[in-house]
């Protein structure tokens, strides 16, 4: 493991706790309110951040974030636009691990070696592309890997043992457990259950195992945080913006403080995880 992720991970080892993953669809409201989020996160407390693509199909996704896609997408979001905010963001910090998560088609329009090239410029860590499947991966994969980006593989309840060594080829960076069968941000996991896949993927892989899908609350994130190596939280932040917005779909004042008082609270969860686990020892 090299890179920026990978350094992530053995900075939080070495600390003896988890890290938070934080979720926002790019430009959502618009570009200049999202980009002054993304610069406040790592302060807040993000230890990686996912920068979501926005896309007119989000199958995978749940009615918080398919309405931020949404917004974004009206107010001009775009791939390119999405590398630009990427790329001022790394001009101002160089530690912060920045993964892109979306789905294959915006890529696939953009050119995958072409995009590789532009994302790993721009100051992309690593992908995570919801919908290619292992078998079909290899167009995005290879080229994404010459260039030093990192392919994210996803595991779910579902993946069985004879799925799970397949999916777990193609991983890098770190595997991104889905803790639930069905959308984002519909309802949550039992932490017994999530703790027995986290099981089965550290015995297959040595990769950090980052859980997400259904984590809303500081409470859920030091649950999630004493079972993995990450915690990720999407839903509940893009609800956060929603929250914010005027009738017309405008940023209210305040709406930046608001979501990173919000990633301050769940950081403050994962962090507070490590504690309660040394009382517990």
């Amino acid at each position: 493991m090299s890179g920026r992720i990978a350094g992530r991970f053995r900075k939080l080892a070495a600390e003896g706790r988890a890290g938070l993953v934080t979720f926002l669809s790019c430009g959502d409201p618009d570009a200049e309110t999202f980009a002054a989020i993304l610069a406040g996160l790592p302060k807040a407390g993000a230890d990686l951040i996912e920068v979501g693509v926005p896309f007119s199909d989000p199958m995978a996704d749940g009615p918080a974030i398919q309405e931020a896609g949404q917004r974004a997408l009206k107010a001009g979001m775009t791939l390119r636009k999405t590398l630009a905010i990427v790329r001022e963001f790394r001009a101002r910090d160089s530690e912060t691990p920045i993964v892109l998560m979306g789905y294959y088609n915006p890529i696939y329009r953009y050119g995958g070696e072409k995009f590789c090239a532009d994302a790993k410029a721009a100051g992309v860590d690593g992908l995570i592309t919801v919908d290619l499947p292992p078998e079909e991966a290899a167009e995005l994969y290879d080229p994404a890997r010459a260039v030093g980006l990192d392919t994210i593989s996803l595991t779910a309840p579902t993946t069985d043992e004879h799925r799970m060594p397949v999916v777990l080829g193609g991983a890098c960076g770190f595997v991104y457990h889905v803790a639930i069968a069905g959308i984002t941000g519909t309802k949550s996991a039992a932490v017994s259950a999530v703790a027995g896949m986290v099981a089965r993927i550290r015995s297959q892989t040595k990769l950090p195992v980052a859980v997400g899908f259904g984590i809303k609350t500081p409470e859920q994130a030091a649950e999630i945080a004493g079972i993995a190596e990450a915690a990720v939280v999407g839903s509940a932040l893009v609800s956060r913006v929603a929250t914010m917005l005027d009738e017309k779909g405008r940023a209210k004042p305040g709406l930046v403080e608001a979501v990173l008082a919000d990633v301050a609270a769940l950081a403050k969860g994962v962090r507070g995880a490590q504690q309660a686990a040394a009382k517990r020892a």
